[in-house]
């Protein structure tokens, strides 16, 4: 019947019984057998065949297609991957990470979760701003600016929202070796005097503060998230009034307790 439906491959969830294996030998059919419930779906969508629980039910139009089946090895150890390529309907990638420990794995992951994220952002909003602390200085220059032309107290809290975005250009130019105040002072002056929002930290000292140039960038979905997920932290601690720990509980205790002499308070 497999024969006859014009299929050269069978894919099975479950096991052969050694019969089984007898008659696909001897009519050179090859097998894989033991494919997990969701694996089997997913090669079905792949290869754009029907899962069918019987082999009374194999017809031509039934069938997947794909290019190349084979197993590979890797290195020294006994694990082997099947793998299904140039499939009819493929959108799904498969990633295999190896490494040294599991720590490399781990490490490994993280960053293609991470660039995973960074596409989804993009497909999701594909405007995009310059790192290097570029978008934050320009954002500072932005905001105290606004602070100049408001004219009630809010512009103090204003300008020190400016100074909080300038800590992260100036925690990049620590952190690549270089004076973090002057850095952070000649870039400023430069975006105002040039009037270019790409200057940022050169932070692999190639002799050019132009992000453009160097090509690092962000996205402005991910950037905005940082932004208001700091402020909202930010707010979370203002709203708190104070802070009781238990020996300043014992001291007010004993405090309420002598100020009254004629009972307990």
């Amino acid at each position: 019947m497999i024969k006859d439906s014009g299929a050269n491959l069978a894919i099975c969830q479950w096991g052969f019984d050694d019969e089984a294996n007898h008659l696909l030998l001897q009519n050179e059919l090859p097998a894989i057998r033991w494919v997990g419930g969701p694996e089997i779906e997913l090669i079905a969508i792949a290869t754009g065949g029907r899962i069918v629980p019987r082999f009374s039910e194999l017809t031509p139009e039934k069938l997947g297609s794909a290019g190349i089946v084979k197993e590979i090895c890797f290195g020294t150890t006994k694990d082997k991957m099947l793998v299904i390529e140039e499939c009819k309907n493929s959108r799904a990638v498969t990633i295999f990470i190896r490494g040294g420990n599991k720590m490399i794995i781990e490490e490994a992951k993280r960053a293609l979760h991470d660039a995973v994220c960074v596409i989804r952002n993009l497909v999701r909003d594909n405007r995009i701003v310059y790192g290097g602390g570029a978008s934050e200085i320009s954002c500072a220059l932005a905001v105290n600016q606004a602070a100049d032309k408001c004219p009630s107290l809010e512009q103090y809290a204003m300008r020190a929202f400016a100074d909080a975005l300038e800590i992260i250009p100036m925690a990049l130019a620590e952190n690549s070796g270089l004076n973090p105040i002057q850095t952070m002072t000649e870039v400023r002056a430069k975006q105002v005097k040039e009037s270019n929002s790409a200057l940022g930290i050169d932070c692999l000292h190639l002799g050019t503060n132009d992000m453009k140039q160097q090509h690092v960038i962000e996205t402005l979905i991910g950037k905005k998230q940082q932004i208001l997920l700091a402020t909202q932290v930010v707010k979370m601690i203002l709203k708190i009034d104070d802070i009781r720990s238990p020996g300043s509980r014992r001291t007010d205790a004993s405090n309420c307790l002598q100020s009254d002499r004629g009972g307990v308070v």
